[in-house]
């Protein structure tokens, strides 16, 4: 069985406060592109789980989550038979994607296939939690508003149709590192997050992109203006806007043209700002439903 393990961006990303047991409080608006990892899985006869990656530095052990996602199930479920996957990787990694949860995603909804486990998406959530926060929103896919620490989810309708760049510099970016670059009480302005949650539900792109904006980006531009020089080259070239995924440093141009976005990409490659350019566009659950 060959499973697409589907990278997100965030549309807006906003952070409330930090909570007593550590965790931020988040408020996002998620959305699936077409870009994706292939997780090839198949059942062996040995007991237990063998995982292989294309990269050398992922590792194929319980440290990865496709590993961990599917030694939860099987062990919940007592499965007897063993497990061979193979993890080709192909989203950047630590670039803000999920391309690790969207895996682990993979993983979870594969074995319940498989071994017929029989669980709905709703109860494969409730289990991808233990994963990882945004693994729920990897099971569930296509555009949300996640709230919580990005374990409540709430499925939106898809947006119009649209294109989006992908431009990740040679810089990896911890989470970690940025919410130590975020100081809570001094960001200067929230993001409209129910003002986009309107946009969404008129269809209006325009109005929906203007009002794109991510928390975590003015503290990681300082540290690596490169991003800033990638989204001003995006817009210069006709993004309706451009912002960084996530924690970064990953940056997404959403465009309304899909050859103007192939014009921005041939000008993205050739100013080497970006060591990954991906031209594709967003995935709707109402179109693969």
């Amino acid at each position: 069985m060959r499973l697409r393990a589907m990278a997100k961006i965030n549309l807006g990303l906003d952070v409330l406060r930090k909570r007593e047991d550590g965790y931020h409080e988040v408020r996002m608006i998620m959305q699936t592109i077409q870009m994706y990892d292939l997780l090839d899985i198949r059942k062996k006869s040995e007991t237990g789980i063998v995982l292989s990656t294309n990269l050398p530095y992922v590792p194929s052990d319980e440290r990865n989550l496709v590993y961990k996602a599917a030694k939860l199930l099987m062990d919940e479920f007592d499965v007897k038979e063993g497990l061979s996957m193979k993890l080709t990787k192909s989203i950047p990694v630590a670039a803000g994607m999920a391309g690790g949860s969207s895996d682990a995603a993979a993983a979870f909804v594969g074995v319940n296939r498989l071994f017929r486990l029989g669980l709905s998406e709703e109860e494969l959530m409730k289990r991808a939690v233990q994963v990882g926060a945004d693994v729920p929103y990897c099971v569930m896919r296509g555009t949300a508003l996640a709230e919580g620490i990005g374990e409540k989810l709430t499925s939106l309708p898809g947006l119009p149709r649209c294109y989006v760049l992908v431009g990740k510099p040679g810089i990896n970016v911890s989470t970690k590192l940025a919410y130590d670059n975020l100081k809570l009480d001094s960001i200067q302005k929230h993001p409209d997050i129910d003002g986009m949650l309107r946009d969404i539900e008129n269809q209006d792109l325009k109005s929906l992109t203007s009002k794109m904006e991510n928390v975590f980006e003015p503290g990681i531009i300082r540290q690596y203006p490169v991003i800033q020089e990638i989204k001003d080259l995006m817009e210069a070239n006709g993004a309706l806007k451009a912002m960084m995924s996530g924690s970064g440093p990953t940056v997404f141009g959403i465009f309304d043209d899909r050859a103007k976005m192939r014009e921005a990409a041939e000008v993205l490659k050739q100013s080497h700002l970006a060591k990954t350019v991906f031209a594709t566009q967003i995935y709707n659950r109402k179109d693969h439903a």
